[in-house]
């Protein structure tokens, strides 16, 4: 089999998120097969690691799930593979699943993880599970994860904080209006404030974040003859590297100080820690060295802040133009999966 036919296995097995089940009883054959691994399950999640005498750990980690869709869609056209999460990212879990079953001497011990669960919030992410149930199976001196980066390394990450935002007003009936105060027309100052946003430029050892607000869903209303007294705005913020996230609800308050009131509240829903570039770890650096493509910054959230977090180097590094990611038709070539394959394949020699 080619390795667009593998990928096309594993992108024809629906496993949207909390239903990686399926996934991963073929991803857990698939290792088992492999005598040189020790292999584990942890709920839906999948580790197979190599142990000798090597004194250097390499974890290479990618996500099973996939955003919603189709998968019996998927085909091969041209030396192309169409489907639901072939970019995002079962192109690079075909290649993970190749190298990890070759039995090819290394200079490293490697660790390969397969975890459920990536799309939806980081509370029930796979790799949080295995971290919290099974900590040692994820010490490693350095990682890589693979999602979409086009075979280039995408260094870091932001980080993501969702924020509501609740304009207090007071209730009157539509026929006089003047008796209360209209929280939903108070949104106008709120979302001009955040339209007019200018993102924010950050360099990090030569990588550059562009931080971004927007405004991702409003609520309001009591009936269609009542004044509502109150209105609701999610933000999504997303943070460069340089910003904790006391720094960044900081920022923010300050941002709509003038657009808010003291009866107004303002709570942080959920954060995604952002991860600084870690390149200057030299086997990161030799990463970058094999792709012969610049770095660029990851500006959305991956994992890589979860071992970041751990006091893991890591980076982004993946098969798959990233831009495709969650759209009805992502594909992948044949020649992006042999280019993925050679570079990684070589990282780990």
């Amino acid at each position: 089999m080619s390795r667009l036919d593998d990928a096309l296995a594993l992108v024809r097995i629906p496993s949207e998120s909390r239903h990686e089940a399926e996934l991963s009883a073929y991803v857990e054959s698939r290792l088992r097969a492999g005598a040189h691994l020790e292999v584990e399950r942890v709920g839906d999640n999948v580790i197979a690691r190599t142990n000798g005498l090597h004194a250097t750990r390499v974890l290479v980690a990618g996500h099973l799930d996939t955003v919603p869709g189709d998968a019996a869609a998927a085909r091969l056209e041209a030396e192309r593979l169409h489907g639901l999460g072939a970019v995002d990212m079962k192109a690079s879990l075909a290649v993970m699943l190749e190298l990890a079953t070759d039995s090819t001497s290394r200079s490293v011990e490697v660790t390969w993880v397969f975890y459920a669960r990536e799309e939806i919030a980081r509370r029930e992410s796979g790799l949080v599970e295995v971290a919290e149930l099974r900590p040692d199976l994820l010490v490693a001196d350095v990682a890589v994860l693979g999602e979409p980066t086009a075979g280039a390394v995408e260094a870091g990450c932001q980080g993501s904080m969702r924020v509501a935002v609740r304009l207090r007003g007071g209730r009157a009936h539509t026929a006089r209006p003047h008796q209360g105060r209209n929280a939903i027309h108070r949104l106008a100052g709120l979302l001009e404030r955040v339209a007019g946003y200018e993102p924010r430029a950050v360099e990090i050892d030569g990588v550059t974040y562009v931080e971004q607000l927007q405004a991702v869903f409003v609520e309001g209303g009591v009936a269609s003859n009542v004044v509502p007294d109150a209105a609701t705005v999610i933000l999504n913020h997303r943070v460069a590297p340089d910003r904790d996230r006391d720094a960044a609800s900081h920022w923010l308050m300050r941002f709509l100080d003038d657009v808010v009131e003291d009866t107004d509240e303002i709570e942080v829903q959920d954060w995604a820690p952002p991860a600084a570039p870690s390149l200057g770890d030299a086997r990161l650096s030799h990463l970058v060295e094999l792709t012969g493509r610049p770095v660029r910054a990851k500006v959305g959230w991956t994992d890589v802040a979860t071992f970041s977090e751990r006091g893991i180097p890591a980076t982004n590094f993946g098969a798959g133009d990233p831009l495709l990611a969650h759209t009805s038709d992502e594909v992948v070539s044949a020649d992006e999966l042999d280019e993925y394959a050679r570079v990684l394949g070589e990282w780990l020699r």
